[in-house]
């Protein structure tokens, strides 16, 4: 744990700035001590995944669609934590776009560690609240939201990478 812990922290250092804040002022549906929706989606091959699926594991769910800058910058920052702490966290993306839209964009994906899957309705989306995009929810081993991201900023990666740590440690 001590070398996720330091190759997680070291990656704060080496990735580029991005980020998220829960800075847009509107109300979370899914906010920290909940227990979220289970649906995040179905993955290219149409499998459904769900937050169950990953219990004893901390979960990073992120929604993001191909035409978001943001979301492109976060994508890869949240490939390499699952790469470094896949023994610890799960990182799910949530593609909300059309299915057309979602095969074209994961193709490039083919090889990637994280499960990145499609929410083409919004139904997960709606269940999470999502309002706009980069949307991020850290859920801990025990199941409950222990931190929503919303928007955009400059100074998200470290926050990022503090917040899946300390929900590691716990």
């Amino acid at each position: 744990m001590i070398r996720c812990v330091r190759r997680l922290a070291l990656l704060s250092l080496v990735l580029p700035m991005l980020a998220l804040a829960s800075t847009d002022g509107k109300a979370l549906k899914v906010k920290p001590g909940d227990i979220p929706p289970e649906s995040l989606g179905a993955t290219r091959f149409n499998e459904s995944v769900k937050t169950t699926d990953f219990s004893g594991k901390v979960l990073v769910t992120t929604f993001w669609a191909s035409w978001c800058g943001p979301c492109k910058a976060e994508m890869a920052a949240l490939e390499k934590i699952q790469k470094i702490a896949k023994e610890k966290v799960q990182v799910v993306a949530v593609n909300i776009e059309n299915r057309e839209d979602f095969r074209n964009a994961t193709r490039r994906m083919h090889d990637w560690e994280m499960k990145i899957t499609n929410d083409p309705r919004k139904t997960a989306a709606d269940e999470f609240g999502v309002g706009g995009i980069p949307h991020m929810l850290i859920i801990g081993r025990d199941g409950k939201v222990q931190k929503v991201h919303r928007g955009y900023s400059e100074a998200f990666l470290k926050v990022l990478i503090e917040d899946v740590i300390a929900a590691i440690g716990e």
